[in-house]
């Protein structure tokens, strides 16, 4: 991993994420509770990736530790030739802050600042970011930008988490249940944010959720169970999250 002021490798057309054997166990009181049992997958640049289960399948686990906020307990993790598990944490949070940008369920916005400087509170500390505005743009937030968040909905709100994640221009996008909170139709609105980031700025984009239908919108879907990969598969065609009905 190279140190902040060092240039990082270009995109490729290539494998972004290799992993090989990733095994996870928490270790409560005498209890183990294995999370990943010997997962094995690669995750190409540009794909967007949807991972299936259902609540305690790993899908959070195994996000956490594609995003460097979780270590494996044993296996590899190999990011554009350089391997994760085992970093030191300043490696690992060189890693966060220049190549991946998180969308969580809930937005973590700080209420006291507006949307444009909610933005701009990772633009300034990335190393070849966006505009807060261009960010914001993208996600459709354009006119909306010195608004509050108590003065957003839901759904823009959660936009303003995606334009805050992807104003570093992150290699890497990850999202946690983005749509959880929203109802329907709000839920597609950020679904097509994040569906033209994936398109536009062509970032490897891995989407959790436990709906089904959200598959449909996806380049590949993963399934995951008791904290193994139990089936994978790509979709022939990629619907548009504006046709997606659950």
């Amino acid at each position: 991993m190279p140190s902040e002021s060092s240039t990082l490798p270009p995109a490729s057309p290539g494998v972004v994420f290799e992993a090989r054997k990733l095994r996870k166990v928490y270790h409560t009181g005498e209890l183990d509770v294995v999370a990943l049992d010997g997962v094995d997958l690669e995750l190409h640049a540009g794909d967007l990736v949807c991972l299936l289960g259902a609540s305690g399948s790993g899908k959070s686990t195994l996000l956490n530790i594609l995003g460097g906020l979780d270590l494996p307990t044993s296996g590899e993790l190999i990011y554009k030739g350089w391997k994760l598990d085992g970093s030191r944490e300043q490696t690992l949070t060189l890693f966060r802050r220049n190549c991946v940008g998180f969308v969580f369920q809930f937005y973590n916005l700080i209420p006291s600042l507006t949307a444009r400087e909610n933005v701009a509170l990772i633009t300034g500390i990335s190393r070849d970011p966006m505009t807060p505005e261009e960010a914001l743009e993208m996600v459709g937030l354009g006119p909306r930008m010195d608004h509050f968040p108590s003065q957003l909905s839901g759904g823009e709100q959660q936009r303003v988490a995606i334009a805050r994640a992807i104003a570093k221009r992150p290699e890497v996008l990850l999202c946690d249940e983005p749509t959880g909170a929203l109802d329907v139709t709000t839920g597609i609105t950020v679904l097509e944010a994040v569906e033209r980031i994936n398109r536009e700025l062509g970032t490897l984009t891995v989407v959790i959720t436990h709906n089904a239908v959200m598959a449909e919108m996806a380049d590949r879907v993963l399934h995951l169970s008791d904290g193994k990969i139990i089936s994978s598969h790509r979709n022939e065609t990629r619907l548009p999250a504006s046709q997606l009905k659950w």
